[in-house]
């Protein structure tokens, strides 16, 4: 199993616009075979930073992802968003549990 998490900073005045743009992205990539979870959360204390945090049965599926029609719009959307920085990383895990 594969972890992608990390953070995107954006022009906070856009964050309304982000929303609907992770929210597109999240509906679509649900729906791709070996998507785990999906998610974009934003912060609390700042409106220019998203956390995000995915799941991926390996990297046959995260590929498949980076190569879909919505990647590729949800990309070219970011730089409308005033994207400042990100910070986002692959994880591989190779077991799972639960916490004590």
């Amino acid at each position: 199993m594969l972890i992608v998490a990390g953070e995107i900073r954006l022009d906070a005045a856009k964050r309304a616009e982000a929303d609907a743009v992770f929210g597109k992205m999240r509906a679509a990539t649900l729906k791709e075979p070996g998507c785990i979870a999906y998610q974009a959360y934003s912060d609390r204390d700042d409106a220019g930073t998203v956390f995000m945090f995915e799941k991926w049965d390996d990297q046959a599926a995260l590929d498949a992802h980076f190569a879909s029609p919505h990647m590729a719009e949800f990309g070219a959307a970011l730089g409308g968003l005033g994207v400042t920085g990100m910070d986002v990383k692959k994880y591989e895990v190779s077991s799972e549990g639960t916490v004590p």
